[in-house]
């Protein structure tokens, strides 16, 4: 029990350590967490407007996009975050009550409250500028949510590890994770591609996600070809892994 309260208390010592770090005393921090999101959105929102007259799912662009970025930073906002949680808190492993996943549990819960918080804010402006405000599913939504945050979490786990033993690992996953974004159904219906290529894609558990969490904000979206539990099997998989391996290699993280 006592080993416990010790590790709450680090963690939540790293938790304020990390606020400060990444939004600093103004206010200017959390608005660009804001503005970064909101951003992308207005600029998918402007490309597509100017070369369709509806999107791909009911009549706003802006919740279109929006549905899709958001539920796919709730993975990659994550894991990028996670990535350097190690490597940017080296200094404070010297200290015995302080262990590598502790940088890792404060990162996580940080990145997450603000997704969270992001999403909130940005979706709920979008929502409220409605002419007809969609009636909200939030079973799917947090669902969603949870999946990608937790795919995002067995990720960012085996790289802190991979990234340290290979540094090659790590040009190469920056390589490979780059076209993520496209091939994720952002800005596309994932069951609307042809034949094959539909069933390819639907290898990507992010797929998956963001089709899920689009359902809690479209009522008629019928989400063909989804599978639930296939993301869950792999976000869980996933983490399972990354913890196995970095808990087998927490001695080198800290010695490294």
């Amino acid at each position: 029990m006592e080993h416990v309260v010790t590790h709450t208390r680090v963690v939540s010592a790293l938790l304020v350590r990390e606020m400060e770090a990444r939004f600093g005393s103004k206010p200017g921090g959390y608005i660009w967490a804001l503005l970064d999101p909101a951003a992308n959105v207005a600029l998918l929102t402007v490309i597509f407007q100017a070369i369709a007259r509806t999107p791909a799912l009911g009549i706003s662009f802006p919740l279109f996009f929006g549905t899709g970025y958001i539920g796919f930073q709730f993975y990659q906002a994550m894991v990028t975050y996670l990535n350097g949680a190690v490597r940017s808190n080296k200094s404070l492993l010297s200290y015995p009550n302080v262990a590598p996943i502790d940088t890792i549990v404060a990162r996580y819960v940080l990145q997450l409250v603000t997704t969270v918080a992001v999403a909130a804010v940005v979706l709920s402006v979008i929502v409220g500028t409605m002419r007809f405000p969609p009636e909200l599913s939030w079973p799917p939504i947090v669902e969603a949510a949870f999946i990608a945050s937790m795919l995002g979490l067995g990720v960012g786990l085996s790289n802190n590890v991979l990234f340290v033993k290979y540094p090659l690992y790590e040009k190469v996953y920056g390589i490979v994770n780059r076209p993520l974004y496209l091939i994720s159904g952002v800005f596309f219906l994932p069951d609307a591609i042809p034949h094959p290529y539909r069933e390819i894609i639907f290898y990507n558990p992010l797929i998956h996600v963001t089709m899920h969490f689009r359902t809690g904000f479209y009522d008629e979206y019928r989400a063909v070809g989804l599978d639930i539990s296939y993301a869950y099997t792999f976000a869980f998989l996933t983490f399972f892994f990354g913890m196995v391996l970095f808990s087998a290699s927490s001695a080198v993280l800290r010695n490294e």
